[in-house]
């Protein structure tokens, strides 16, 4: 997984600036438009002002210190481009503060970065593939789920680990002993039991990276939004053939083939994920001494960003500075608003857990309406 994804020279990520969109093989939050990265900004700024006022206040000028956004997984840094750009609107004290640091793995990516930013590449602080020591918000849009897992079955005797092998000139996988005795320990640690034949995978990279995002953060946020459940649910009968799966031209495949599972097939040309294990997620994270301040489905945090109203209460609505106007007069707004809050679709999908460091834990817009995990 781990070479048809980051290989430098064919690995699907590394290869190409940008996999997700209507011309590519999956879409995201960040593909809807620039509504998405319009209502973070909201939430972003909050959580600069909560960072700023808690700063020692013999500093001077508290406010003006510099403010550090990082995005994990930027890709080309649409994402941030956008949030940007509505800073520029909104907030232009905080825009003129903010040092912005994308973390990228694939050099494709990186270098059509400035080119996205555009009028906002002027706060482009770094870009790099490790998150930096910072004061301020990061963020990691669907990042977790595409880093590479060990994928391991349970048998009458015991755990056993899919690897990868080549079988009459084609990729197929065998059972072996574990490559670590770490798999059996992560199950161990959240109290799961695999029964005989059930499938799981495993993500040591992402609770490695978790840990690492946390003792990078001095004093701010991580805001991390992907899809996935909490470990009862994912380590249960319900994903019992684990949820290692492909994307290729919007349409997914977790089906087993003939020779081979289906995320063999053309491998550094189609993307493989798994769904994250949230429990392991905020276990790390409290161990590295963040705060848990929410867990939600992305629907109900956009709707507490957004006042707890949407688009079609716009005569009583008191919403965000500017974002009444866009939706009254803009059908793509509300066709967008309606994309990302839909349940059944990203809305439910995808979650939002958010952390904090050395900042309490405040009452911030996103967690105002439900916290709620469906």
């Amino acid at each position: 997984m781990d070479l048809a994804l980051y290989d430098p020279s064919f690995g699907y990520y590394a290869t190409a600036a940008r996999r997700s969109g209507a011309t590519g093989d999956f879409v995201t939050s960040v593909d809807v438009g620039p509504l998405f990265g319009e209502l973070l900004e909201i939430q972003i700024a909050e959580m600069a002002a909560l960072i700023a006022a808690g700063s020692d206040a013999r500093s001077a000028g508290a406010a003006g210190l510099p403010f550090d956004l990082v995005e994990a997984g930027a890709g080309n840094g649409t994402l941030s481009a956008d949030i940007l750009r509505a800073a520029r609107r909104r907030h232009p004290d905080l825009l003129a503060r903010t040092r912005l640091h994308l973390v990228e793995a694939s050099p494709a990516a990186r270098a059509d970065q400035r080119r996205t930013l555009g009028d906002a590449a002027d706060r482009l602080s770094s870009t790099g593939q490790e998150v930096a020591p910072f004061d301020g918000v990061l963020v990691a849009n669907e990042l977790l789920d595409a880093m590479p897992v060990h994928q391991v079955v349970m048998r009458e005797d015991g755990l056993r680990e899919i690897f990868v092998t080549e079988r009459e000139g084609r990729l197929a996988t065998i059972e072996g002993p574990p490559s670590s005795s770490a798999l059996a320990e992560y199950f161990d640690r959240l109290g799961v039991r695999l029964e005989p034949g059930w499938r799981a995978e495993v993500n040591l990279r992402a609770v490695d990276w978790v840990r690492t995002a946390a003792r990078r953060l001095g004093r701010g946020f991580l805001i991390l939004i992907d899809y996935g459940h909490d470990a009862r649910e994912l380590y249960s009968v319900t994903h019992a053939q684990g949820t290692l799966t492909t994307f290729d031209r919007h349409v997914v495949s977790d089906a087993d083939r003939a020779a081979a599972p289906a995320w063999l097939e053309r491998p550094g040309r189609r993307d493989i994920t798994s769904h994250v294990d949230f429990t392991s997620v905020e276990r790390v994270a409290n161990e590295e001494g963040l705060v848990t301040i929410g867990f939600l489905d992305q629907t109900y945090f956009l709707l507490g960003i957004l006042g707890q109203k949407g688009s079609e209460d716009l005569e009583t609505w008191e919403g965000p500075e500017g974002l009444k106007e866009d939706l009254a007069g803009s059908l793509q707004t509300r066709l967008a608003l309606k994309t990302l809050l839909m349940p059944g679709g990203l809305g439910s999908t995808l979650k939002v857990m958010i952390f904090g460091k050395n900042v309490g834990q405040p009452a911030l817009a996103g967690c105002s309406y439900r916290m709620r995990v469906t």
